[in-house]
């Protein structure tokens, strides 16, 4: 008889959205009822999975070892060592379904799926809203400019293994965007955005990427790189525009959905291909050095993409009530302030300070 499995997952939060797929499939044909998932980069998005949820543990649970792990087979699925991955013959999530369920060859999934719960969703939803209020723009775009082998070096960001914008790219896209929409910048570092007092952008540097993932859910369009946030939309069934560079879109991203403009910036700069996780190639790395590297003409495209998308922009026409504290000890709580259009009422929008060059969240 056959040990059950314990799949160790490690890497971005991208690989675990990947991973998804192949677990369900797992899951449903394997026989194995007693299958862990150890989750060595987090649990976020195994977190409310009808089916997987179940199965997840932080590497830190109490007991994991004695009560979990002893009595089974321990695997550690590394997509990018599959030959039909570094080969560009499937995705990561049907690299990580070869892997998992001991495949010859890749085969079609379900897409990855993130289970929002009506907190989170409407949390989401409110931070939206607020900045919409906030900045008077009726649509909103998320960007994420970085993936994560991102670094701070000094004054300087620096992606060695050019995934991420550089720079000087994504601010000059952020200025052309900032005039007709609300512009959410999804980082953790600072940027030199400059200073436009009547066109702010919202840098909210939120670590929970579940609350990210009901903004997405959320916001109008959505732009990036090769990191997290492209596959949240196609989780959530979004619309984004992706600039990839150094990898290769049939790996990383998804190119037959409609929904998602592929900008293959890698591809018209001649890139080869960089074998990650499999061998330490700084050569390749070397030749792909200036591929996320964008002229003005290539900005536009991505400008115009977006605009694609977002259509007309124009001042915010909803109405905006900030979440109230529920009253304690039969207290009611003190009634909803209002933020209408720019027609109406104003009301004080007490999460970001939109008089500064970003608009920087107090938590």
């Amino acid at each position: 008889m056959s040990r059950s499995k314990a799949f160790f997952i490690n890497g971005g939060a991208g690989r675990v959205l990947c991973s998804i797929p192949a677990f369900e499939r797992y899951a449903e044909d394997s026989g194995d009822k007693d299958f862990i998932i150890v989750c060595e980069a987090g649990m976020d998005f195994y977190r409310g999975h009808p089916v997987l949820q179940k199965h997840a543990y932080e590497v830190w649970h109490k007991g994991l070892f004695d009560e979990h792990l002893k009595d089974k087979d321990l695997v550690t699925p590394e997509p990018y060592r599959i030959n039909e991955y570094f080969n560009q013959q499937c995705s990561m999530a049907q690299a990580f379904d070869i892997e998992i369920n001991g495949l010859e060859t890749a085969r079609e999934l379900s897409q990855p799926s993130i289970k929002l719960n009506k907190m989170e969703t409407i949390t989401g939803f409110q931070t939206i809203q607020e900045i919409k209020a906030g900045v008077n723009k009726e649509k909103a775009i998320i960007i994420q400019p970085f993936g994560r082998s991102v670094q701070q070096m000094g004054q300087y960001l620096i992606d060695g293994t050019s995934r991420s914008f550089e720079v000087q790219n994504i601010i000059s896209i952020i200025q052309k965007l900032r005039k007709n929409y609300a512009v959410i910048v999804m980082t953790e570092f600072q940027l030199p955005i400059p200073e436009m007092k009547e066109h702010p952008v919202a840098v909210p540097r939120e670590p929970n990427l579940r609350l990210w993932a009901s903004m997405i859910n959320s916001a109008d369009h959505f732009l990036g790189c090769d990191s997290i946030g492209q596959h949240m939309v196609k989780a959530l069934n979004k619309t984004a525009t992706v600039v990839i560079g150094s990898t290769v879109p049939i790996n990383i991203t998804y190119l037959d959905d409609d929904n998602m403009d592929i900008l293959d910036m890698g591809h018209e700069k001649g890139r080869t291909y960089s074998p990650i996780r499999v061998s330490f190639d700084d050569e390749k790395d070397r030749q792909n050095d200036e591929v996320m590297m964008l002229d003005e003409s290539q900005e536009q495209r991505v400008v115009d993409s977006c605009v694609g998308y977002l259509g007309d922009g124009g001042p915010f026409k909803g109405t905006f009530i900030p979440t109230q504290p529920s009253g304690g000890c039969g207290v009611p709580p003190s009634p909803p302030k209002v933020v209408k259009d720019q027609a109406g009422e104003t009301t004080d929008v007490p999460k970001y300070d939109f008089n500064s060059k970003n608009l920087l969240d107090e938590g």
